[in-house]
């Protein structure tokens, strides 16, 4: 376990020190108080959670968000947010919604998304704009008409999804990248009755649907993205070390954020000075 702990350890410190050189190869300018010049807001570190269907995703951000104390919070003052790639389905044509009744259409492939609008969402949130996300209805396949949840301004931002990392455009944009590995069986144990419970499906739509889309997407798209993520999180949110660990971490930049408005400087800049000298000690 101590080993465990130290190896862990080790790989945030030099993925801090990574996503610092990320954060500071990009073009941003900062004026007075580590704002961006031209740009009003926060200017969130970006998290991108990935890994394979029902394999944990959602409760690790849940699980996140509950030990920053961030659940409870109205929208508007949170400092931690969690955004689902599932919001960004394409609508599907008449010919795709038929598909898509007889659990003939696959929602596992990267085409499924609307990843333009991904690549821009996540572009405004990293310029600290104010974004609305439409809600995806798994029972029609389709986005519900007039409901959106506004997402404020944030210090952290969780995105969660299958194929986060797919596309190198969006995969770039992320500081820190986490991906759930979870056993294929318990993945598929999860997925039968969430789906029939949740999503309306019969036992036969499921398992048609998980053998001739789910598996061999997840094969083909979704785990060889797994070599980006900069922490691999097994067993999901059973896993309280990793889950405490990344916790740590958030609570840290938050730290840093806090005190970005005294020193004048932008708090990522710190925390590459701090993670640096802390490698340094590591070493010897």
């Amino acid at each position: 376990m101590i080993k465990y702990m130290n190896s862990h350890a080790r790989s945030f410190i030099k993925m801090a020190d990574a996503s610092m050189n990320l954060c500071t190869s990009r073009k941003m300018s900062f004026g007075i108080n580590g704002k961006l010049n031209g740009v009003e807001g926060k200017t969130p570190f970006l998290i991108g959670v990935s890994g394979g269907t029902a394999s944990g995703k959602s409760t690790v951000c849940k699980r996140i968000m509950e030990k920053l104390g961030q659940v409870d919070m109205d929208h508007t003052e949170r400092q931690v947010v969690c955004i689902s790639q599932d919001s960004f389905y394409r609508e599907l044509s008449p010919a795709e919604k038929l598909k898509a009744e007889k659990g003939q259409f696959n929602f596992d492939h990267p085409d499924a998304f609307d990843n333009d609008r991904i690549l821009q969402t996540l572009q405004d949130i990293l310029a600290g704009v104010k974004c609305e996300i439409p809600a995806y209805d798994y029972r029609s396949n389709s986005i519900i008409k007039n409901q959106i949840t506004t997402i404020y301004p944030a210090d952290v931002v969780l995105f969660e999804g299958i194929l986060v990392f797919y596309f190198p455009v969006i995969r770039e944009l992320f500081h820190m990248k986490l991906f759930v590995d979870t056993d294929s069986d318990t993945r598929l144990a999860r997925r039968v009755p969430r789906d029939i419970k949740e999503r309306g499906r019969d036992l036969d739509y499921v398992l048609n649907q998980y053998m001739n889309f789910v598996k061999p997407a997840f094969e083909e798209f979704c785990l060889p993205t797994k070599k980006f993520a900069d922490v691999i999180i097994p067993r999901g949110a059973d896993n309280t070390v990793a889950i405490d660990l990344i916790v740590h971490h958030i609570w840290d930049i938050l730290r840093l954020k806090k005190a970005e408005s005294s020193s004048g400087q932008h708090p990522y800049i710190h925390q590459r000075r701090r993670t640096s000298a802390s490698s340094d000690m590591l070493s010897r």
